[in-house]
């Protein structure tokens, strides 16, 4: 491949050549009592810190984050509307455990069901738009299982929708970290239910469990979760100057010590680090050269923005190498991968990142298409 150097100075704002900056120094992450944890950035991916977290857990209620996931994801794509009507069941109404108190044969709809799953963390609530979605319980939970493999979490298996305690039902906190990340990407018109601090239904007002919503006005969600087996989890999110962390922390030994190791974990992560924007969707990082082409040259860019991770104290002036491919020839269409950015240094690489066209461009006419050929096989001669 041809390779390119470019430098990221002037998307951090800055005019000219690198500037020294001392090297970023972060201290050890803490330490926390839980039996597992991480912290993610929400918008790259990018783990900053985890114990034990791809350890198969019983994840007691933080299973309602997938409950949640495909009710939304059934929104979306239009098969449910949050006006359907859902008949509550005899099964759905006798749940056990933390309840929305919704009545066997009533009608509720969708949104107060999805209020009530994510609020009241109600396992009524959770079984009624289950049964209705899927037909039964054990059916959605087979659409459970494949919703998770597809978002790739490997260390997961669900056997009811609420994560009542069950043999074979588990997840770990990296898995829950990539359904949360999910929820906020995907649905963000429905994300705002998840920082609602209480929900009225059935003239029953309670509380969301998630006290860091009172604490931390950054934090918007997501879940808390308790059993005996599971111990006190919680997966929260906050997002502070345009960077956003997910942290989960599983196996706490109370209500008040899972808010206190999340929030540790939460400030941790924005105290050093942060995300960048390198580049924009559609920003155009080389004219390429095309042959056998209407036009001789392609503009060549991103199809989505690029985000990285990084220290905050990291120098703002960076090297990115682009590798083209060493011949581009027409036809080519739009999002067409013509070769990969680099960003970092050898040994320290912080992203990879493919690059496409960003215009199509037609094959030229016959004698334009004989001529490049010809070129090209006395240029490779060389």
């Amino acid at each position: 491949m041809k390779k390119l150097l470019v430098t990221l100075s002037l998307v951090f704002g800055f005019i000219g050549g690198s500037v020294f900056a001392a090297p970023a120094l972060i201290p050890t992450p803490p330490q926390l009592s839980a039996s597992s944890y991480i912290l993610m950035d929400a918008y790259t991916g990018d783990v900053l810190v985890e114990h034990n977290a791809d350890e198969a857990l019983p994840p007691a209620s933080l299973t309602k984050l997938m409950t949640a996931y495909i009710v939304e994801y059934e929104l979306a794509r239009g098969n449910l509307s949050l006006q359907d009507k859902v008949t509550v069941s005899e099964n759905a109404w006798r749940m056990e455990g933390s309840r929305m108190f919704i009545r066997e044969g009533t009608q509720v709809s969708i949104e107060d069901l999805l209020r009530g799953i994510i609020i009241q963390s109600g396992n009524d609530a959770s079984v009624a738009a289950a049964e209705y979605i899927a037909g039964s319980e054990s059916a959605f939970a087979d659409l459970m299982n494949q919703h998770a493999q597809l978002l790739g979490m490997t260390n997961t298996h669900f056997v009811n929708s609420t994560g009542f305690p069950a043999e074979d039902h588990y997840s770990s906190a990296h898995d829950i970290a990539k359904i949360s990340r999910a929820t906020i990407l995907q649905f963000p018109e429905n994300y705002t239910m998840y920082a609602e601090k209480e929900f009225v239904y059935n003239d029953i007002r309670q509380p969301n469990r998630n006290r860091l919503l009172w604490r931390d006005k950054t934090v918007d969600g997501l879940k808390t979760g308790h059993t005996e087996a599971a111990g006190y989890c919680l997966a929260a999110s906050a997002v502070r100057n345009g960077t956003r962390l997910i942290t989960v922390v599983m196996g706490t030994k109370s209500d008040a010590a899972r808010a206190a190791e999340a929030q540790k974990l939460l400030d941790f992560g924005f105290r050093y680090y942060e995300t960048r924007k390198l580049y924009s969707r559609g920003q155009v990082v080389n004219n390429a050269q095309v042959w056998g082409g209407s036009q001789s040259s392609v503009k060549v860019g991103f199809a989505e923005d690029v985000l990285v991770t990084m220290p905050r104290q990291q120098s703002d002036a960076m090297t990115a190498t682009l590798d083209m491919q060493p011949e581009i020839v027409a036809p080519i269409a739009v999002g067409d991968v013509l070769g990969k950015i680099t960003v970092g240094t050898e040994g320290n690489v912080l992203l990879e990142r493919p690059v496409v066209a960003l215009e199509a461009v037609e094959e030229g006419g016959f004698f334009k298409r004989m001529f490049d050929k010809i070129k090209l096989f006395f240029m490779n001669l060389f």
